[in-house]
């Protein structure tokens, strides 16, 4: 993450524009989590949890983490891609895992024929997804390359993770949630103050810089 974030202040800084702009005004991450509100009156369903571990602490907050296995990626409203395969030896190679991909555009609907948004099916799927993700649909989101889109959205997942950090559960309506950490102008990334470790379960939020092994990541 802070190599990229460095990359990005590295080009900003040839270009001149590195009091103009930040690394998060082009690259942001998230991830997606959820938060019930609850009258404590529920049952537990299957065997009971040993008090001051991750499960317990989950129950009680109220609060867990969602993942998705599948990975999808929309290019500037016009192209999709959905499937199985990671980015790595493994998935890429063609002789070892077996993946699966689907991937669709709307010739009619590209910039290059409209000059403008294409509003396709793939933009529409893009704001479902928004919606679903970010619990509204605001005029913004109709263009998510302009800056005002990119620092709503960032606003709009710091505030989902002020709620899931919270110590009183309330109900969640948008499940995209700001990685906690904070970025400064030269792409150094650290964890928010007060949040160096996931709620309930543990782990750091920032890993620690060592060498892997090739053989270990293939």
């Amino acid at each position: 993450m802070q190599m990229m974030y460095e990359t990005i202040h590295k080009a900003l800084v040839e270009v001149g524009l590195e009091d103009a702009f930040v690394p998060q005004d082009f690259l942001n991450f998230f991830c997606l989590g959820n938060r019930e509100a609850g009258d404590g009156n529920y049952t537990d369903i299957g065997s009971p949890h040993a008090p001051n571990t991750p499960q317990a602490h989950c129950q009680k907050s109220r609060r867990f983490m969602i993942y998705v296995h599948s990975k999808g990626m929309i290019v500037d409203d016009e192209y999709v891609i959905i499937g199985s395969a990671n980015i790595n030896q493994r998935s890429m190679e063609g002789t070892r895992d077996t993946e699966i991909a689907m991937g669709a555009y709307q010739p009619h609907y590209a910039w290059a024929r409209k000059s403008t948004n294409p509003g396709g099916q793939i933009y529409g799927y893009r704001m479902s997804l928004w919606a679903e993700h970010l619990g509204v649909i605001e005029d913004v989101f109709h263009q998510p390359e302009s800056l005002e889109c990119v620092h709503r959205v960032r606003t709009l997942g710091e505030m989902n993770w002020k709620q899931f950090a919270a110590e009183e559960p309330t109900e969640m309506r948008a499940h995209l949630i700001k990685y906690p950490v904070d970025v400064d102008r030269r792409g150094k990334v650290k964890p928010l103050q007060g949040h160096e470790t996931f709620p309930d379960v543990g782990g750091n939020i920032c890993g620690s810089f060592m060498a892997i092994q090739e053989n270990l990541t293939i």
